[in-house]
């Protein structure tokens, strides 16, 4: 072979082997860059609090979800009574006076009727915010109060006593408070016709005689549902409750 093939096959070599080293850098220095941007991107991703809390939830998030975001705005349904009440399905408004609130009827409550508005403003005894706490306990007691209140109530209490006992049940001492003493008004108004549902209130009653803070209260309440209910109301309290002193003894 002459030398100047040699030397021709030499340079076509460097020359390949050049341009091979030259694609083989630029290829690296795109990876690198590629590299880093996904880098950056990845560290800026993962240094947002949202991204951190996502990846490294808290055991708290599991136990209270709704605590993630202790300042965002938590949307609450109104109740069943909140929303008549807002639409004026109640025939009555609060009054606020200097001394003590009172109600403002529409018309007067003697012309009303009963049906449903009793069995509404007994739901309302659960309300746990103002005003609604005061219209729904105030309102179901002046409309027992009414001339014929007993005629319009006793048709009722199939359908008011489960009202009351949901009340009575509730594990708010006040709206338990606004049940007992809901279920008093009603044995003043209706008498002995109550005692064909006394068993299905007596239970709660009688768990909440637990509490030192609601004996005397109940106790009293007792009394009162012999006084008006006679000597058959009597019988049912014992059943239930047997460590009841009658108001007799």
């Amino acid at each position: 072979m002459r030398k100047s093939e040699c030397q021709g096959g030499v340079q076509l070599r460097s020359r390949v082997s050049g341009n091979c080293n030259q694609r083989t850098s630029a290829g690296t220095q795109v990876q690198q860059r590629t590299t880093i941007q996904g880098s950056k991107s990845s560290s800026s991703s993962t240094s947002s609090p949202e991204s951190a809390r996502k990846l490294h939830p808290r055991p708290s998030d599991k136990l209270n979800p709704k605590t993630i975001n202790p300042f965002g705005e938590q949307s609450r349904a109104p109740s069943a009574f909140a929303a008549i009440y807002s639409k004026g399905g109640i025939p009555c408004r609060l009054v606020h006076g200097s001394v003590k609130h009172r109600l403002q009827w529409d018309c007067p409550p003697e012309n009303l009727p009963f049906d449903p508005l009793l069995i509404t403003l007994a739901e309302g005894l659960r309300e746990t915010r103002h005003p609604f706490t005061f219209v729904s306990k105030e309102g179901f007691r002046e409309l027992l109060l009414v001339q014929g209140a007993p005629e319009k109530a006793v048709p009722l209490l199939p359908r008011l006593i489960p009202v009351l006992k949901a009340a009575l049940v509730h594990s708010d001492d006040e709206v338990f408070e606004r049940g007992l003493n809901a279920l008093v008004q009603i044995s003043v108004t209706v008498g002995p016709s109550l005692n064909d549902h006394l068993k299905h209130l007596l239970t709660s009653l009688s768990k909440r005689l637990r509490d030192k803070k609601f004996k005397e209260p109940i106790t009293s309440a007792l009394q009162k549902l012999e006084q008006h209910g006679g000597s058959e109301s009597l019988i049912i309290i014992k059943s239930k409750i047997p460590t009841y002193c009658s108001i007799c003894c």
